[in-house]
């Protein structure tokens, strides 16, 4: 049973939900198990089944990030439905949909920041904009703004930043997990300072084009789940960036900016994954509704019966705590303290990725094969587990909050 539980669900949010819903099982779901089998060359090359869905997504009109732009609804309506819309997508294909999410978000940051300028800029531009964060040689650390080790002038960054004058020159690379990295036409690129005696937390913070000389993609990443998402290198050889670009800059405001961003980040990762969790529950209760084992549907014997539920409660507890902090951080003047966005995150990556085990569980051998949707969930809600920030660092810089 559906039940609409949420407080304010107008008829034209639900026919949204219903838009939504019907564009990931229709276009999404079959797009991402195509795409999951195909090489990372494969996903983005012209012809794949990548272009359509963004072609589709493109046509439903929502704004970057997939928000949505509508005055009538109030704020707390803007943020419920920007949780149901970001569940129903992901629902279809996470992978795809965070590649979906990335299309002219660089408007949108703009104007968030500020800057009328640069949203016009980005706004003549149609494509991907990226967030380039990490980078080889370091993994959560490199985010972790909480910690000591961030201010270390002994840990050096991969991708360096010197001033030029008025402009910034950017030299090294980020890493391969850049999502939409080889894609992007556009991205929020974080570089350190080299040499400052505050390590890592003194830096630059650009909304920059890719099309600068000297920036150079490298080839997109083989890996175990969320195949249908794009992520690979990006290099700066002596890129000079006008400073027009410029988001942020110093040891004060640097890891504002970065926490500001993985704030973000980290809310919209917990309402995509709490429609992982829910594509796994309703397989698996689908499932056990049909498969006749014992004489009977599985669904009838108390060891299925009772790990559904189990399932169940999972995801809706996801689900209540995500909206919570979602719609408290998009209507609370300054939002939700990290913390919060990052109990989002890691609780319902978790939930996800248990609610996908015991999806497995339910359907037996035929959860290990590819025949089913089991084991994509399962390998998808793997990776989310360390995708923008790894949770148990999460966990240690939020518990620095408490």
């Amino acid at each position: 049973m559906d039940l609409d539980l949420d407080p304010g669900l107008s008829d034209e949010m639900r026919a949204i939900r219903d838009t939504c819903r019907r564009f990931a099982t229709e276009v999404m779901r079959p797009a991402g198990i195509a795409l999951d089998r195909m090489s990372a060359e494969a996903v983005i090359a012209r012809g794949s089944p990548l272009w359509g869905v963004l072609d589709g997504f493109k046509a439903l009109g929502f704004a970057g990030g997939a928000s949505v732009d509508d005055p009538s609804l109030s704020p707390e309506q803007k943020a419920l439905l920007h949780c149901i819309v970001l569940e129903e997508l992901s629902a279809g294909d996470v992978g795809l949909f965070i590649t979906c999410g990335l299309l002219n978000i660089a408007p949108e940051i703009a104007r968030a920041s500020g800057r009328t300028d640069l949203a016009e800029f980005f706004g003549a531009r149609d494509e991907l904009c990226c967030l380039a964060l990490t980078e080889p040689g370091h993994g959560s650390d490199i985010v972790a703004f909480t910690e000591p080790a961030y201010r270390n002038p002994r840990i050096k960054p991969a991708l360096k930043c010197r001033r030029d004058g008025a402009n910034y020159v950017l030299n090294g690379q980020k890493a391969a997990w850049v999502s939409g990295g080889t894609l992007a036409g556009s991205g929020i690129v974080f570089a350190s300072f080299e040499n400052s005696p505050v390590g890592l937390a003194d830096g630059a913070v650009f909304l920059m084009p890719f099309d600068l000389p000297g920036v150079s993609k490298g080839k997109p990443l083989e890996k175990i789940g969320q195949r249908a998402l794009n992520q690979g290198e990006i290099f700066f050889d002596n890129v000079e960036v006008p400073a027009q670009f410029l988001l942020g800059e110093g040891p004060e405001l640097y890891p504002l900016i970065w926490e500001m961003n993985l704030k973000g980040a980290n809310i919209a990762m917990g309402q995509q994954f709490v429609g992982v969790a829910r594509a796994a529950y309703d397989l698996a209760l689908d499932y056990a509704r049909q498969w006749v084992q014992g004489g009977c549907p599985i669904i009838e014997h108390q060891n299925v019966k009772t790990r559904i539920f189990g399932m169940f409660q999972k995801l809706e507890v996801a689900r209540s705590h995500v909206r919570r902090v979602a719609i408290a951080d998009a209507t609370l003047p300054g939002g939700v303290p990290f913390q919060y966005a990052a109990s989002a995150k890691v609780f319902a990556t978790q939930t996800a990725f248990e609610v996908a085990h015991d999806a497995i569980q339910v359907l037996g051998g035929n959860g290990l094969t590819h025949e089913y949707l089991a084991e994509k969930l399962f390998r998808d809600a793997r990776s989310s587990l360390i995708e923008d920030g790894e949770n148990s660092m999460l966990g240690l810089m939020a518990a620095s909050r408490l």
